[in-house]
């Protein structure tokens, strides 16, 4: 029986802290590897669902139902202990608990912790206090964004990040005046260009909506009655409005760790097998502060749980600058890093008929493509960017690579990918 691996679990107890795409795919992850030991889920919400089409649900077309992405029986099949609307208050590392605000406490073998992240309020002048402000982050703020819609005529989204552009694009069925404020010199800045952005910022201000860029939120006028009636910019611009929508960042939800010995510094300190600095406790997803997207943190929660019952398995794929979307059915995709200033990458750009791509390469690498209007090039520029490939030998034009540059001939007449 050489070469064979038996690998035998004893009872274990599983706690995960959060019920979102890293802690459900460890969870359930957990439970193919591990068949019989115990699986614990503590989460806020009392809810599964997919934050990244709550705009749909503002919008009207999807409900708390159709945005849940386990199964009706998902804890029950898995046989999964979910404790709802729970805060967790501190973890006990020396006594191996989990405390949460109502006194009660869960012993743990092994931890994960995919608690996630929360909006960030900055600190503008009457901002933090001001009635009628809101995020986008958790299905309770979708409903009161619906409630306080019924008497609203102007909304005011401060920034035009992806979160920010969901949100503009959740509430454009709606009868209401929209403004946008972002502190970058154009919208979705961490993933388009300033000729990608003019492109959308024009189709929106077809739509009526108005666009406010390289300006700062200075303060929030509040009526008599404390809700939001004005936003002063930094140009002196003074905007009326019956709510704002806050799409300005987040942090990572690490109030209930006390103990400096769980490493915190944008996020919790992972390694390469999503450990803490502390033996036996994990931690995925938006906590960590790596790649705030939903792929990442189905891989890190995958990737932890497979740690935690002893198989090594470290991840590597980290690609995680892929963003897409179709605004005004005008198709996007950014790829990798698509700003990059220094003057030792080169830049190719194609553009006309309602079409622009832009690719960023260096030694024959490429590091970033954007691709707006036709984005049937993206699948090969993914795997090219995604693995690092090396295209200096191919002689023809950037745009025009495919996969059939990669085949190679063998000798018994087989195809083969020849990627350098």
């Amino acid at each position: 029986m050489s070469g064979l691996t038996i690998k035998i679990f004893f009872h274990t107890k599983y706690v995960i802290i959060g019920a979102s795409a890293a802690g459900i795919n460890a969870a359930k992850t957990l439970r193919k590897l591990d068949k019989s030991s115990k699986i614990t889920i503590i989460s806020k919400d009392d809810a599964v669902y997919s934050r990244c089409i709550l705009h749909k649900v503002l919008e009207g077309s999807r409900n708390l139902e159709t945005i849940n992405f386990v199964d009706p029986d998902f804890f029950e099949k898995n046989n999964i202990e979910w404790i709802k609307d729970a805060d967790v208050s501190n973890i006990d590392i020396d006594k191996k608990k989990v405390l949460l605000q109502d006194n009660s406490s869960f012993k743990f073998d092994k931890l994960l912790i995919a608690s996630g992240a929360s909006s960030f309020i900055p600190p503008v002048k009457n901002l933090r206090e001001a009635k009628g402000v809101y995020s986008l982050r958790n299905f309770e703020d979708v409903t009161a964004i619906q409630d306080k819609l019924k008497s609203t005529k102007r909304v005011v989204i401060l920034g035009a990040g992806l979160v920010g552009i969901d949100a503009l694009l959740g509430l454009m069925v709606k009868n209401i005046k929209i403004s946008v404020v972002e502190m970058g010199d154009r919208i979705l800045p961490l993933q388009l260009d300033k000729a990608a952005s003019s492109i959308y910022e024009k189709l929106l201000k077809e739509k009526g909506i108005d666009v406010f860029t390289s300006v700062k939120l200075e303060e929030v006028v509040l009526n008599k009655d404390g809700f939001v009636s004005k936003a002063v910019l930094s140009n002196s611009t003074a905007i009326d409005c019956d709510m704002i929508i806050v799409a300005a960042g987040v942090r990572p939800n690490v109030n209930f760790i006390k103990d400096s010995r769980i490493k915190v510094e944008k996020g919790i300190v992972i390694d390469k097998h999503c450990k803490t600095t502390v033996d036996n406790i994990y931690a995925a997803g938006d906590v960590t502060f790596t790649a705030p997207i939903w792929p990442i943190a189905v891989k890190q929660g995958m990737t932890a749980a497979y740690n935690m019952v002893g198989i090594n398995k470290e991840l590597n794929d980290t690609f995680g600058m892929k963003n897409s979307m179709n605004l005004f059915n005008l198709p996007c995709v950014s790829l990798g890093n698509v700003n990059i200033a220094d003057e030792s990458y080169a830049v190719d750009t194609l553009e006309g008929d309602g079409v622009y791509q832009k690719i960023v390469h260096k030694d024959g690498v490429i590091y970033g493509a954007l691709l707006v209007g036709d984005i049937s090039y993206c699948g090969v520029l993914g795997y090219l960017i995604k693995n690092k490939v090396n295209i200096s030998n191919i002689h023809k034009n950037i745009f025009d690579i495919d996969y059939s540059d990669f085949y190679n001939v063998e000798e018994d007449g087989q195809y083969s990918y020849q990627l350098r």
